[in-house]
């Protein structure tokens, strides 16, 4: 009989894989548990230049190696982290993360509109994580949606409450194919509610609840992708608002 089922739906179990997060990093120094990735290297540098970060230790791969930095002191000492692009990449980052002592994490990016009323650089709260991509299937087997962790999502609201920080809460898209985004798809997922789409935040969630760490994100929005021809909005020159996005979700890992 011929095979009908998708492999990507071929759900690996609860078991140990053969390597392990916590098998590479068992002898390395603990971060500080609270970790906030930020999208945004233009601030992490800028930061670091400025004495506020520090660097504690680095995540090695193929490619450059990604800095590890920490912030504050004390209680407050939180660590601040580039994550990687797409869900796979992304995902691997955060599991090292965890190996290596996180437990509460906020994330910080952009992501392009679904819905052309959301303004440039307004903030986006995920409720909910359409699983467009492929990582989330590796860690999650059932349901449409990913989501974020209910203690993350209180300090995420909090955050912005203290700010007077305007929000739109709902769900997104994560998609791994973003020259796939036809008008055609779009609609489809326009229609089914979501406000926006981006890369990762369906890994995250996913991966998050599988390891039982609390994960919560944060977006601004970014090019319109809601019509038949694409509006960049100059979306990633926000400068000022991708280092307010950085604060809200530093102010919100605090809170965890």
């Amino acid at each position: 009989m011929a095979q009908t089922r998708p492999p990507i739906l071929d759900h690996p179990g609860s078991g140990r894989a053969i390597i392990e997060p916590a098998d590479l990093h068992s002898r390395k120094k603990r971060i500080p548990p609270r970790v906030v990735l930020c999208f945004f290297h233009e601030v992490l540098e800028r930061l670091a230049s400025q004495g506020k970060l520090t660097q504690i230790t680095e995540i090695r791969g193929e490619g450059p190696a990604i800095r590890v930095y920490a912030t504050g002191r004390g209680r407050h000492r939180v660590t601040v982290c580039w994550p990687g692009l797409t869900a796979p990449y992304a995902a691997a980052v955060l599991e090292d993360l965890i190996a290596l002592g996180g437990r509460a994490f906020i994330a910080c990016g952009g992501a392009g509109v679904l819905d052309p009323t959301i303004q440039v650089g307004s903030v986006i709260l995920p409720n909910a994580a359409l699983r467009g991509e492929g990582t989330s299937y590796s860690y999650q087997q059932r349901g449409r949606y990913s989501r974020p962790h209910p203690d993350a999502l209180r300090a995420l609201r909090a955050a912005c409450r203290e700010a007077d920080e305007p929000y739109r809460a709902g769900k997104i898209w994560t998609t791994d194919g973003f020259f796939r985004e036809t008008p055609a798809l779009i609609r489809k997922r326009r229609g089914q509610g979501c406000l926006a789409v981006e890369m990762e935040a369906a890994a995250f969630f996913a991966v998050a609840r599988y390891r039982e760490v609390v994960f919560g994100q944060l977006l601004y929005a970014g090019d319109d992708v809601s019509g038949d021809q694409w509006n960049h909005r100059s979306w990633n020159r926000l400068g000022q608002r991708r280092r307010d996005l950085f604060d809200l979700a530093l102010a919100a890992c605090r809170k965890l």
